[in-house]
């Protein structure tokens, strides 16, 4: 897909990856529509970038995704675009994980691009376009201690991306995952519960443009799996050389 006028909607645009994906779309010509929860923050990004819209969205509410669908399409008559990137991480042991905040985490992570996905692919479908970017974690295929619960919830987003993108072959529309690694953001002073992982710190931090420039390849080429690298690139997850030196990247103290 051409990025070049292409509208895009970005969720958790307010900071770290969402906001640095929205930046370079929109210096790559896209219309860019900015979704958080932080008003104040889309308004500030919004002023930055030209042509942009900030809608104000909990995308864990149906109805905040239904409204934020329906002012894009008022502003700029169709959607090209999905990334769902708001998430949230949950670093804690097994025997002390609460379910409560994992079933929050998961609304999260899953269900609300989940419900992003379906408020925007009748409007992709009606115009036989689109590009859905999931993005996900190299944490969902690996084995940490302390990230079982967030784990789950990527490697689950990641099988409804997979079998989104069988569905929906031949309409037009694709499914890509992208993998960051550690990024250095406010997440991990944001997580739900718990702390980073022991050693996590001694995994180097990619900046959070390296990851929007993995999210903008995944757009403009359809692949199915984006590793985030410099420069970014497609892999086949569990037999890919790029893969396992993503897995070995991701071992503390590696």
């Amino acid at each position: 897909m051409d990025i070049e006028g292409a509208v895009c909607l970005v969720t958790g645009a307010s900071s770290g990856i969402g906001a640095a994906t929205a930046r370079l779309l929109n210096g790559l010509g896209a219309r860019v529509v900015l979704a958080a929860r932080r008003a104040d923050r889309l308004d500030a990004l919004a002023s930055e970038l030209p042509g942009s819209l900030a809608v104000a969205t909990d995308v864990t509410r149906r109805e905040h995704l239904e409204r934020l669908v329906a002012r894009a399409l008022d502003t700029y008559g169709r959607i090209d675009v999905l990334v769902n990137n708001a998430g949230q991480g949950l670093h804690v042991p097994i025997e002390e994980l609460d379910p409560a905040d994992l079933r929050a985490v998961f609304e999260l992570n899953v269900i609300a691009p989940l419900v992003g996905m379906q408020c925007v692919l009748p409007v992709m479908r009606s115009q036989s376009t689109g590009s859905v970017v999931n993005v996900s974690s190299a944490t969902s295929q690996r084995v940490f201690p302390g990230l079982g619960g967030y784990s789950a919830t990527k490697a689950a987003l990641n099988m409804i991306s997979q079998v989104g993108r069988l569905e929906l072959a031949g309409s037009g529309v694709r499914v890509s995952i992208v993998y960051p690694s550690v990024t250095a953001t406010e997440f991990h002073d944001r997580l739900r519960a718990g702390h980073p992982v022991s050693g996590a710190r001694s995994i180097p931090r990619d900046p959070p443009e390296l990851v929007g420039e993995a999210i903008a390849f995944a757009i403009s080429t359809g692949e199915a799996h984006v590793l985030v690298g410099s420069p970014p690139r497609p892999i086949i997850p569990g037999d890919d050389e790029g893969w396992s030196a993503l897995l070995a990247r991701q071992t503390p103290g590696t």
